[in-house]
Parts: structure tokens; C-alpha cells; sequence
């Protein structure tokens, strides 16, 4: 009788080792990710500063970016686009902060006092292996300012603008843009910041400058007097620039981030606040 006591006995272990992938979930199995619906509450979001989003932006902030030097107020293309993603992340205006960040510290590699940093900061593959980007909120044209009446303020071509002395900020896709498509014969005036290239404009210093399309339509307005834009040209030759929101590489916070500037612009948000604070940037003349 032993035989078939054994014959049982190996039947039921046989049972017990069913393969792996036939078992129900136990309660050590490890858990699910979260489903696209709750991956992004505010309560999921790994934060610079607990409960609170803290954004960065350089001072002084200038139009039509910021109005009145102040990000918080909801004014300006920029801050209404932070408050935008702010509130799509699920923040009111009570529980965001933000924070002084000069221009190319934002873009620099290391650590990060802020969440997200808007600040036209352009998309380049250069930044991009030190800091993550959002999806783009804005596509961005260069542009060339002069002074009414000057030597090249009716040029029509890029070609014409080869032996003008141009003045631009150092570190910025404008500064690529004058070497790599401009090509002036003589190396442009570079400058730390954008004012001191403004102001060079201005004390006739350099003959143009060339700045982001809609940054030229308020030197224009408010900055430098009798100025004119003489025109818009593409930085680069395939993939349109963008501006990007920028976090610190590796930010855990890229996919939500991204997913609420796609729902921004699925919505027409975008667009709107676009029209609202940048609209008067339409309509200047392309530089062949």
C-alpha cells in the first residue's frame, strides 16, 4: 500500500509547482504603476520645495515675457504660460513660488533650485545632455533690429547684412543664429546681457541687433527710440526652434510636465495666450 500513498503524495506537489506565469497575484507581488490618470496629481509630484512648485526666471523679467519686472502676476506670455502648466499640474496661485534664475544658470549642468524654468530658453541638443526640456510652448523667429535711417535698416537679405557690426547676447540661439546663418564678415559685439546689447543699439555701438521676434517688437516700442525691425529670419535650417520649459536632467517631473503643456495645446490654450501677449509679432518681413 505504500506505492500508491506515494503516487499521491507526488501528485499533490506537482500541483503546488504550477510554472510561475499561471499563479494569481500574492500579496509580495510588487505593484502596479500608476495608471495615466493618477500619475500626475499634485500629491505624486516629487517638488524642489514640499507643496509648493517653485518655477525660475531671471530679473529683471522683460516684456512681452513678464510685464512689470514681476512673474507672479500673471501678466506677460511667459508667466501666463507658468500658470497655465501650473494649474494643469493641479496648483493654484497660492501654492507656487518663484525663483531668480540668471539666463544660462538655467540651462547649466548640476543641481536645480527650481522645478521648471521658463525664460525662452531655445531646445538644443547641446542643453539637452544636461538638462531635460518640456515639449515646446512657443516656436521661436530671430529678428534684426536697427535704427531708422541707418545703413542696413532696409535690408531685404541676410546677404546684405554681411558687413554690419551686430550686437548679441552671448549664450543665446541669437548668438548662434548671427554666426551660423547671418555670418557677418567681422565678429558680432557680444554681450553678458541682453540690455547691454540693447543698450549698444541705442549709444549706436553696433549698427543691428538680433534678438528673438517677439523681444524685437518691445525694443521697438519701449526700448531703444527710432528703431526699427528690419526683419524675421529661421535660426536653423530643419527642425523649427522652440522654446522649452527646463528641468534638472533626469527630472521626474518631465513626463507630467510635458503632459500638461500637450494638454494646453490640444485645448487652443496656447494659442490664446499666445495671440493675447505676443500677437503684434506677426507680420514682420522674412530675410531671405
Amino acid at each position: 500500500m505504500a506505492r500508491p500513498l506515494m503516487l499521491l503524495a507526488l501528485a499533490v506537489a506537482l500541483v503546488g509547482c504550477a510554472p510561475v506565469d499561471e499563479q494569481a497575484p500574492t500579496a509580495s507581488s510588487a505593484p502596479a504603476a500608476p495608471s495615466a490618470s493618477t500619475a500626475c496629481t499634485k500629491e505624486q509630484l516629487t517638488l524642489v520645495n514640499a507643496g509648493k512648485l517653485t518655477i525660475g526666471t531671471d530679473k529683471p523679467a522683460y516684456e512681452p515675457w513678464f510685464k512689470d519686472d514681476d512673474p507672479s502676476n500673471g501678466q506677460g506670455f511667459e508667466s501666463a504660460v507658468a500658470f497655465a502648466v501650473a494649474g494643469e499640474l493641479g496648483f493654484d496661485r497660492s501654492e507656487i513660488e518663484w525663483a531668480t534664475v540668471k539666463f544660462d544658470s538655467a540651462f547649466a549642468p548640476g543641481k536645480k533650485t527650481f522645478d521648471f524654468d521658463i525664460n525662452q530658453v531655445s531646445i538644443t541638443p547641446e542643453r539637452a545632455e544636461v538638462v531635460d526640456f518640456s515639449n515646446g510652448y512657443y516656436a521661436v523667429k530671430q529678428a534684426v533690429v536697427a535704427l531708422k535711417g541707418g545703413k542696413y535698416a532696409t535690408a531685404k537679405t541676410l546677404a546684405e547684412l554681411q558687413d554690419a557690426k551686430i550686437g548679441v547676447q552671448v549664450g543665446t540661439t541669437s548668438f548662434d543664429a548671427v554666426k551660423s546663418v547671418i555670418k557677418p564678415s567681422a565678429d558680432p559685439n557680444v554681450y553678458n546681457e541682453q540690455v547691454d546689447a540693447i543698450n549698444a543699439l541705442k549709444n549706436k555701438q553696433v549698427d543691428a541687433l538680433v534678438v528673438d521676434l517677439p523681444t524685437a517688437f518691445y525694443v521697438t516700442a519701449a526700448q531703444v527710440e527710432g528703431s526699427q525691425i528690419v526683419g524675421q529670419f529661421s535660426s536653423t535650417g530643419g527642425t523649427p526652434e522652440e522654446f522649452g520649459l527646463v528641468m534638472e536632467k533626469g527630472s521626474a517631473l518631465k513626463p507630467c510636465v510635458d503632459k500638461a503643456v500637450d494638454a494646453l495645446k490640444s485645448k487652443g490654450e496656447l494659442a490664446k495666450i499666445e495671440q493675447e501677449w505676443l500677437g503684434s509679432a506677426v507680420g514682420a518681413p522674412e530675410l531671405s
